[in-house]
């Protein structure tokens, strides 16, 4: 297979050009792919980088499940400002007469999904909620910075490679002071740019919000991008055009502190600040950016990534 030329198509292409390479495996749903072993091994060798790159910071290393309590999920607002993104976990909980006629429903076609209840727990929604009901309490006084990594899952099936229905994301999250949560949200802005370029990548940064949805959604982005809150690492993944977000830096302010009582030793509510990398959707950008053969890529990417 020779060098993939720098993207400029659609990614309804790009995603054709991922399939046939064998890189991404279908699934027959939009948004959820198996990953080829080459594909798995540009991730895990970009996050032993990332890894690498952060030990300096000697952050707690935490890692969650995909699911999430719902009773935590509650305590946020996702509910309220995503509801169309998120995933709730449903079982069978009936008698056996009631599973007859599931059984019965199912060999006949029909629609059973309404014959489930809720279970305890929802599929993630971003891999830094399940740390704030373990902050609870009072910080020590320099605050907490913990390295997070979890599979999380947002529904928005599409064809765009890059937009998938369930993703890994590597979190650095920072508790404490608002100067605390500020500085590791600018400084990350920074460094996360810088280790990116490392690998070949040009992303840019660019003041953005989250995909607010229901009636108040343009008020709420609208302020989010005012008090500049987040900001986006965007790089081509799929398509030249539309260049997509790679990496997240975000400032919470006090919405975790107060959602779950985290208080910093002087008794205010705690901020939080946060930067997430999107595993595979760097590793798109780095075969849009190399070409899909790792071993024929610049010797000098190949040698950050120790690939």
């Amino acid at each position: 297979m020779t060098r993939q030329p720098p993207v400029s198509g659609t990614t309804e292409c790009q995603l054709a050009n991922l399939l046939e390479a064998g890189l991404l495996i279908p699934s027959g749903v939009p948004g959820v792919y198996g990953l080829s072993g080459t594909f798995e091994s540009v991730v895990e060798h970009f996050e032993a980088y990332l890894t690498r790159v952060s030990a300096q910071f000697g952050a707690e290393v935490m890692r969650f499940p995909p699911l999430l309590s719902r009773r935590t999920y509650r305590l946020t607002d996702h509910l309220d400002m995503f509801p169309n993104l998120m995933g709730s976990v449903h079982t069978f909980l009936g008698t056996g007469a009631e599973a007859a006629e599931l059984t019965r429903k199912n060999q006949a076609g029909e629609d059973w999904s309404a014959d489930l209840a809720p279970t305890d727990v929802m599929l993630t929604p971003a891999a830094c909620y399940p740390l704030y009901p373990t902050a609870t309490g009072v910080l020590p006084g320099e605050g907490r910075t913990v390295d997070l990594r979890a599979f999380v899952f947002r529904h928005e099936p599409s064809s765009d490679p890059a937009r998938m229905q369930i993703f890994r994301q590597r979190e650095f999250v920072r508790l404490g002071t608002p100067l605390q949560a500020l500085a590791h949200r600018d400084g990350w802005l920074d460094r996360g740019r810088a280790l990116l370029c490392a690998v070949g990548l040009d992303p840019q940064p660019v003041v953005a919000n989250d995909p607010f949805f229901g009636d108040g959604h343009r008020l709420m982005a609208a302020t989010q991008r005012e008090q500049t809150l987040k900001y986006e690492l965007v790089a081509t993944t799929s398509s030249a055009e539309k260049p997509t977000a790679i990496a997240s830096c975000n400032c919470h302010l006090d919405h975790f502190g107060r959602a779950f009582d985290i208080r910093t030793t002087d008794g205010e509510l705690a901020h939080s600040a946060c930067i997430g990398f999107g595993l595979e959707r760097i590793t798109l950008a780095l075969f849009a950016a190399h070409g899909f053969r790792p071993s024929a890529w610049p010797a000098s990417v190949r040698g950050v990534l120790e690939l």
